[in-house]
């Protein structure tokens, strides 16, 4: 299974210099775009999301991670953004519908 990167420019380019596949995206539609094609890819199970570009996609992107086990979507801090706590409670409950 591929892992793939998707992202700001310099978040995107730091994976693919340790060859790992990636697209550069700017917002949240080209976010979505490249997320929703890579989701029925039985070749992709991991993707790596820039916190910076899912910032205004969280909802959709634990709706996502709520309907399928398979490719896991993480979120990871961009270069130079600060570091946030993720409150797996609430988004648990999210899922959950409580």
């Amino acid at each position: 299974m591929k892992t793939i990167a998707i992202g700001s420019k310099t978040f995107v380019t730091g994976f693919q210099l340790a060859g790992i596949e990636g697209i550069n995206v700017e917002d949240h539609n080209d976010l979505m775009k490249n997320v929703n094609s890579f989701i029925d890819d039985g070749d992709v199970g991991l993707i790596l999301v820039s916190d910076d570009v899912a910032l205004n996609a969280k909802d959709e992107l634990t709706e996502i991670k709520a309907k399928r086990s398979i490719p896991i979507i993480f979120e990871v801090p961009a270069p130079g953004s600060k570091i946030e706590r993720t409150e797996y409670r609430d988004m648990l409950k999210q899922i959950l519908g409580v």
